[in-house]
């Protein structure tokens, strides 16, 4: 099932978040580039020393002890989020003024 999943991900180009359960660690904002056999090729960014570096990883596909991926984001603060415009009246987010009453 695992193996699917990390198929379809890398088939579609998807962002993922994948921990490794052999070295107790995240991978974040990961791509999925290629699985050949057990190995899973990743690639990703991180901040090191004030550096950004880019990294390509192999991973056996036993290590991979969890995958998940951000289905969406909201900004915090006061920003509208922005909205399609064939999207569903019922499905917005409504935004609700601190100083109003919601009933």
């Amino acid at each position: 099932m695992l193996h699917r999943k990390l198929y379809q991900y890398c088939c579609d180009g998807r962002e993922v978040c994948i921990f490794l359960r052999d070295q107790q660690r995240w991978i974040d904002r990961a791509q999925i580039l290629e699985i050949e056999g057990d190995l899973v090729t990743l690639r990703y960014e991180s901040d090191e020393e004030d550096e950004l570096c880019a990294w390509e990883e192999m991973v056996r596909l036993e290590s991979i002890g969890s995958v998940s991926q951000k289905l969406a984001s909201v900004p915090k603060g006061d920003v509208e989020p922005l909205v399609s415009d064939d999207c569903p009246e019922d499905e917005k987010i409504r935004r609700i003024h601190p100083d109003s009453n919601p009933e």
